[in-house]
């Protein structure tokens, strides 16, 4: 199997050489960009499978980056910036960034992450799973579909993974570790910030539930973690 295909675009030269060298040792072909009209040209020739992505470049920003690669392919996206803010965290992934690591970093933990994250292009789901269905909300894993009142719902590809998974295992409740494992594919001393699981969460509640100040589909087991409820699901009651 060829080797994984990065791209890291930062302006920082340190950062950005620190990053090649150590991610080259772990295997993976190599290219860096330090600036947005630099990264597409590299983007277009090397088809990249994940960009490692700061946020503020001198001609651009990552968000606007994201969103033009993510147009062109579907690319995964790993942020790097020393952007705190949670607001710009949920734009990334509003955007369908994969994760959001803030500077300053451990490149262990960065290399743990860029590995679950290529993992992810290599999970098929067997055609002969069926789609889910909960009143008039339909979770398709083939076509990897989500439609709600016959209108479809624009989810990025970790907020149907996470759905997916979530309905997949009903009144199951999980912890926001055991998510990461299993939807991020994240080993356990390396989960990192919890709160993108709360992110994802947020946002998939936004575009299935009615009154996401009390959701039924995906509910909050205080000081635990989350369940999808199929006891509200199967009846409609956030969707009449």
């Amino acid at each position: 199997m060829a080797p994984a295909k990065i791209l890291v675009v930062d302006d920082d030269p340190a950062i950005r050489n620190l990053i090649l060298r150590y991610l080259k040792q772990q295997s993976y072909e190599m290219q860096s960009a330090d600036c947005g009209k630099t990264a597409l040209d590299v983007f277009a020739d090397f088809n990249p499978d994940l960009v490692v992505l700061d946020v503020n470049l001198p001609d651009t920003t990552g968000f606007q980056l994201c969103q033009e690669m993510q147009k062109r392919t579907g690319v995964f996206v790993l942020f790097l910036t020393s952007r705190t803010d949670q607001a710009d965290m949920l734009r990334a992934y509003g955007l369908g960034a994969d994760d959001y690591i803030t500077k300053p970093f451990h490149l262990d933990v960065l290399a743990a992450k860029v590995a679950a994250i290529l993992k992810r292009q290599r999970t098929i789901i067997p055609a002969e799973k069926q789609t889910l269905t909960f009143g008039q909300l339909f979770i398709d894993p083939v076509r990897r579909e989500v439609t709600l009142n016959n209108e479809t719902v624009a989810l990025t590809a970790l907020e149907f993974d996470l759905l997916y998974f979530l309905a997949s295992n009903p009144n199951k409740v999980w912890r926001r570790a055991e998510l990461l494992e299993q939807v991020w594919d994240y080993d356990r001393s390396d989960v990192g910030d919890m709160r993108v699981v709360d992110v994802h969460i947020g946002q998939i509640r936004r575009k299935i539930e009615i009154d996401t100040s009390q959701p039924s589909l995906i509910q909050t087991v205080r000081g635990v973690g989350y369940k999808f409820e199929t006891a509200t699901a199967s009846l409609g009651k956030t969707l009449e």
